[in-house]
């Protein structure tokens, strides 16, 4: 399904084609949201490929740790505002194996995290001819199976079996050699091209790279201005992207375990609340979950200066770390972009729209109405309800059905040209008071 923009009506692939400009000034239903991704160096878990996880998922046998383990920080991090993650492994690690006796026992991936294994064999009470094989994580047991021999044990979650013969009693022979090894800029570009075929709303590079901060705004905008698909991307202390596309996070904070995250960090926090935040909300002054600082603080000056650099900035308010400003990094403003498109609550109004005039129409019309008067006022319809459903939530204000959006015959006998007319709302950021004292 081919999308993206228009400059002249001469596409050659069937699909939807989507501009957006602020008007001149002088001098279906709605999407769901909350899919971030995030590609890490991981002790555990299956390599090079998209996992997918919940909020609220157990993430022991997917990642080796429960949620609440340091090693697993930005996936958590990432998922206390979001609904999903779309993880991916970076390394693949050396996996960390032992033989005893005849068998030999590898672990299941590479990666620190194998190291915790070991192998408990003991003669079975019942049958002595048999064995119990138990799989100890952390000296907690996580698998057992009975066998006779070898050739009977099945790999688990954990570790693989392999080796002929019979099996030896061992009182805990640990696995060694695991290592989580080191990653290369290849490795994010395998992420880029892995996630690409996935739907998702944000990503964070909790990176200090400036190249892989290059290549993840040029696929930003790539997959917005040619794929039509509508993502935003958050970096740490990126500015110069000035892109609608992107955020940059200045700052990170002070957690109220004493844990202090990086700007790099934050990232995965900012692009999960970016995630989660619905079409009618601004982050503006919302607090990160669990902070009680930020680090650095800065000065006002500073504060306005990153302001109007485009850097989304944490402020310390009353033992809490809040969003100074819910922005992206555009400050170079048009005709076609204007202030607004800085904001990034309106752009999420126009990404749902963008997002969801694809999904809809490719469902619903592409090759199944007729381009005729009653095929295109029955489209109509469609984007009237449309744009009603977000006026109704407060995404857009001031529309009107009869005049802001119109629909007619396009250059060619199968297209249509849609005209419409949006007004995004945003959030009350500043209130200006005017007390008298009689």
């Amino acid at each position: 399904m081919a999308a993206g923009t228009w400059t002249t009506q001469n596409k050659v692939r069937p699909g939807v084609y989507v501009n957006f400009k602020s008007e001149p000034q002088v001098a279906g239903a709605l999407g769901e949201r909350g899919i971030v991704s995030l590609p890490l160096l991981l002790s555990w878990g299956e390599p090079n490929k998209i996992i997918s996880l919940e909020a609220g998922e157990d993430t022991f046998v997917k990642l080796g740790y429960l949620i609440g383990d340091a090693k697993l920080l930005l996936v958590r991090e990432a998922l206390k505002r979001a609904k999903t993650l779309l993880l991916y492994r970076l390394n693949t690690g050396t996996k960390a194996a032992v033989t005893t006796g005849n068998l030999t026992v590898t672990a299941k991936w590479g990666g620190l995290r194998g190291n915790d294994v070991a192998m408990l064999i003991q003669e079975n009470i019942d049958d002595g001819t048999k064995f119990d094989v138990t799989t100890l994580l952390d000296g907690a047991e996580v698998d057992q199976q009975t066998v006779l021999n070898i050739a009977g044990l099945v790999a688990n979650n954990w570790v693989v079996f392999s080796g002929t013969g019979a099996l030896a009693e061992t009182a805990g022979a640990p696995l060694v050699g695991g290592a989580d090894g080191t990653i290369t800029n290849q490795a994010y570009a395998d992420y880029l091209a892995a996630v690409e075929i996935f739907d998702f709303n944000t990503i964070a590079l909790p990176s200090t790279d400036e190249a892989l901060k290059a290549t993840f705004v040029a696929f930003c905008q790539r997959l917005r201005n040619t794929e039509g698909k509508k993502i935003q991307v958050v970096l740490e202390n990126y500015p110069t992207a000035d892109y609608e596309g992107v955020i940059s996070v200045k700052n990170g904070v002070i957690l109220s375990n004493g844990t202090t995250l990086t700007a790099a960090q934050a990232t995965a926090w900012v692009a999960g609340a970016t995630a989660g935040a619905q079409v009618n909300e601004s982050l503006t002054y919302q607090a990160y979950d669990g902070a009680v600082d930020v680090a650095p603080r800065y000065i006002n000056t500073q504060i306005i200066a990153a302001l109007q650099a485009g850097e989304f900035v944490f402020t310390a308010n009353d033992n809490r770390a809040v969003v100074e400003q819910d922005i992206n990094t555009l400050t170079t403003l048009s005709l076609e972009k204007g202030k607004q498109f800085a904001k990034n609550r309106v752009i999420r109004v126009l990404d749902a729209i963008n997002n969801d005039f694809v999904r809809i129409f490719s469902d619903f019309y592409i090759g199944q109405v007729s381009n005729n008067v009653d095929g295109r006022n029955l489209l109509k319809t469609q984007c009237v309800k449309y744009m009603e459903t977000l006026q109704g939530m407060d995404a857009v204000q001031n529309f009107d059905s009869q005049t802001d959006v119109t629909i007619q015959a396009g250059n060619e006998l199968d297209s249509v040209y849609i005209e419409a007319y949006t007004q995004p709302v945003d959030s009350i950021e500043k209130i200006y008071v005017k007390v008298q004292v009689r």
